[in-house]
């Protein structure tokens, strides 16, 4: 039993995991490229990554979100089966 929630919660975490890298690493490259730009030019307005930010997101997401889609579908295929199993015993 003990083992069966190991795997689950690696699982989870593995999911979790998957489902957030597309956005924080687009958000973290970005924010990287701004503030590389801020420095250079000596501009420093807190908001002027915020635009950059949200599009590159909203691409990326876009673009991710049918590999985000089936991930989260698989995951959830396995747990409901995983709760057949246990509420067959």
């Amino acid at each position: 039993m003990e083992g069966e929630i190991a795997v689950a919660l690696r699982d989870m975490f593995m999911v979790v995991l998957k489902l957030s890298a597309p956005g924080l690493l687009t958000a973290l490259a970005v924010g990287l490229v701004i503030s590389v730009i801020q420095a250079v030019t000596q501009i420093n307005e807190s908001t002027l990554a915020f635009v950059p930010k949200v599009l590159a997101i909203g691409i990326a997401l876009s673009l991710t979100g049918h590999f985000m889609y089936g991930t989260m579908n698989d995951y959830a295929h396995r747990v409901f089966d995983r709760l057949i199993l246990v509420g067959g015993e």
